[in-house]
């Protein structure tokens, strides 16, 4: 059993989470350039019982999106990939395709895996070769196989994978082992310990030539069905193929236990938080506050663009960041903000990501009422309420024009460092909020 996600245009991921060197690209050809074709297997069946949670945790959320579907775009914006199959256990299947269609993965088509590991993967390679009346997925010249809960992986480190297996028939991801292994006694006592240094940890992705791996599996024993994890042995045992061994980054770990989803939140909101626009309009007080805020946060690590009223309207801007100030010193300013929020929804910028767009009025008056204040503040909240529905969190930050050059350079750091906060937190919790600075 298969289903395919509909075809949801969607925007990119944001550019890289992590960018780690694993050695020389000499001799690799250009991203997008091979002349063969690939497809991923994903087994995704796991109950994810060293989580300690009910849900498994490849459908565990943050950011208001489950893990797996961070792991199927690391796969999806890698425009030399063709199909990503997805093995899942029968409980979740309409999960799954409700993933699929919600964050509008369009490579991924959903079967049904098996009891174990290697049974599962064998029904996603099965996938290609197509069962009863259902048509197959065009088979691949290459398959890489992932663990759907290892989401960074980079397309530099794919494509070596992908390009060893094609020429030497498999290809695996190794790493140096963290901690020495020994071997026990039956009575729990020290038998002996490897030299750590000899040997290598066997991580994912590994590559295949799609006819080695599936022969492998179509001749591999039940004890191999029932017990066996690592496919690169698989190819070796009923192949004779040796698998060429790459060593690849640090992130390409594994989320296993309940801290390593706080470890993967923290990456994607540090690189979310990387870079913001500031849409301003052409008065004079809200253009010298946006370049002031803009250098601020660049001080920050924050590469910050500065978004006139003509670009803002043909809504170019979007694909620029994930994070948007809008700077004002009108009090009509919520129709500016509506439509701001209708841009991002009609867009389908916040599919993926929560967008953050923080709403800064400066007030040049003495002292605005309380009366006034509070009406600024009910404002914001009903506009956030809905916002939020649609993964947009809009808050509010009230800049008083202080007199004098030190008062002003003190509330413009303030303005600075809550921004920055609001923007690398991403906390719903505090959406609708009018923060006096």
């Amino acid at each position: 059993m298969e289903r395919k996600g509909d075809n949801i245009d969607r925007p990119l991921h944001p550019a890289g989470f992590v960018t780690c060197e694993t050695g020389s690209n000499e001799g690799l050809p250009e991203r997008g350039s091979i002349d063969f074709t690939v497809a991923v297997v994903l087994p995704a069946g796991g109950s994810g019982e060293r989580t300690g949670l009910l849900t498994p945790k490849q459908f565990c959320k943050f950011l208001n999106r489950p893990l797996i579907s961070y792991t199927i775009q690391a796969f999806e914006r890698v425009a030399w990939i063709e199909n990503i199959v997805v093995v899942v256990a029968k409980d979740n299947l309409d999960l799954m395709v409700n993933i699929v269609q919600q964050f509008g993965h369009k490579k991924v088509t959903v079967v049904l895996g098996g009891s174990t590991r290697h049974r599962s993967i064998f029904k996603g390679l099965q996938a290609f070769q197509g069962r009863g009346d259902e048509s197959p997925l065009t088979k691949p010249k290459v398959v890489i196989i992932h663990d759907a809960v290892r989401p960074f992986v980079e397309e530099d480190f794919l494509l070596k994978i992908a390009i060893a297996a094609r020429e030497q028939g498999a290809s695996g991801a190794i790493r140096p082992l963290v901690s020495t292994v020994i071997a026990t006694t039956s009575e729990g006592y020290l038998d002996h310990s490897l030299e750590r240094v000899k040997y290598r940890a066997s991580e994912m992705p590994q590559g295949f030539m799609y006819d080695i791996i599936y022969q492998a599996y179509v001749q591999c024993s039940e004890a191999d069905f029932e017990f066996g994890t690592e496919c690169l042995h698989l190819a070796l045992q009923y192949c004779g193929t040796n698998a060429k061994l790459i060593e690849g980054p640090p992130t390409l770990w594994k989320v296993t236990y309940k801290r390593d989803l706080f470890a993967a939140e923290s990456i994607i909101k540090e690189t979310l938080s990387q870079t913001a626009c500031v849409v301003t309009g052409v008065c004079e007080e809200s253009t010298q506050l946006a370049h002031e805020l803009q250098n601020r946060l660049g001080a920050l690590d924050m590469q910050v663009d500065i978004i006139s009223t003509s670009l803002r309207s043909s809504g170019n801007f979007i694909s620029k960041s994930w994070n948007f100030i809008h700077v004002t010193v009108s009090n009509s300013y919520l129709e500016d903000v509506q439509e701001l929020v209708r841009t991002f929804e009609e867009s389908g910028h916040a599919v993926l990501y929560p967008v953050v767009l923080i709403l800064v009025q400066l007030d040049v008056s003495e002292q605005s009422p309380v009366s006034e204040r509070m009406a600024t503040l009910g404002a914001i909240r009903d506009v956030a309420t809905e916002a939020k529905r649609r993964n947009i969190l809009l808050y509010g930050i009230l800049l008083n024009h202080v007199q004098g050059a030190e008062k002003w350079q003190e509330a413009m750091e303030n303005l600075s460092q809550v921004t920055a906060a609001l923007i690398k937190e991403r906390n719903p919790a505090l959406t609708g909020q009018l923060l006096w600075v």
